[in-house]
């Protein structure tokens, strides 16, 4: 087996990735050392950072269809399997061909019929700028073509499983466990004492009218576009889901208790 060893070039430093290589080798595998996802390899990927790090990798990783695991060297690390100090239990897990693979639902956004891939979540927000008046905004949502609400706020963040403990927590939206078959949907600042996340299936189709002028568009953080009244805007489930090495899911509990309390 191949094991590729993603590191962030910021976070972390090249001889980590290389005693863990060494490790690899030593147990009778090959393994490839990369710091830039375009040179992408591997049966499996270790990935050493944070969880934006995470997220990138194992966005790129989906596309290959290559399980991911990673080791924690930024903040939070809630995506990661294991913190720096213990990186080297990496090794044995990512080399076990019986481990436990979590796949992880994606979204995926439609935008004028150009398609965006999305692990964490959409974000919909109303633009500021010191030119412009800061108002708050109306959405209009369909699930699968019936009117789902009509939302009065500064924004709406769409959320899969994964990231429903990063922005859509922050907005009030509730913690969903990685198996759940949901998403979410989360008013941003709502300006209504009765506005609530919607949880709804994730086999379900959502459609938006927006409102006149642009809001700014954000998935996982990433700058998408703009969309206003005039476009067409629809989000789903992804085909693809990005596959997560894990050693099971008492060691989500145990990361959510630690790291989210």
């Amino acid at each position: 087996m191949n094991i590729g060893i993603y590191y962030n070039l910021e976070q972390v430093d090249r001889s980590v990735a290389e005693k863990l290589a060494s490790l690899i080798f030593a147990a009778g595998h090959t393994a490839s050392l990369f710091s830039d996802l375009s040179e992408l390899c591997g049966d499996r990927l270790v990935v050493l950072g944070g969880d934006g790090t995470m997220l990138r990798a194992a966005k790129r990783a989906s596309e290959r269809g290559i399980p991911v695991v990673g080791v924690n060297f930024g903040r939070l690390g809630f995506l990661t399997e294991f913190e720096r100090e213990e990186a080297e239990k990496v090794v044995p897990l990512v080399l076990d061909e019986h481990c436990a693979v979590l796949k992880r639902a994606m979204l995926e956004v439609e935008l004028n019929g150009n398609r965006f891939d999305c692990l964490n979540e959409l974000a919909l927000l109303h633009p500021v700028a010191p030119e412009k008046a800061n108002r708050v905004v109306t959405i209009s949502v369909t699930i699968d073509g019936s009117h789902a609400g009509e939302f009065i706020a500064d924004g709406l963040i769409v959320t899969t499983p994964t990231g429903s403990t990063a922005y859509s927590l922050s907005a009030g939206g509730s913690i969903m466990t990685p198996d759940c078959e949901t998403f979410q949907l989360t008013p941003v600042c709502a300006f209504s004492m009765r506005s609530r996340s919607i949880a709804y299936s994730n086999r379900s189709e959502l459609g938006f009218s927006l409102p006149q002028g642009a809001l700014v568009l954000y998935g996982d953080g990433v700058y998408l576009g703009q969309a206003g009244a005039k476009d067409k805007l629809i989000v789903r489930k992804s085909v693809r889901s990005a596959a997560f090495l894990t050693r099971g899911l008492s060691e989500y509990f145990r990361r959510l208790t630690e790291k989210i309390n």
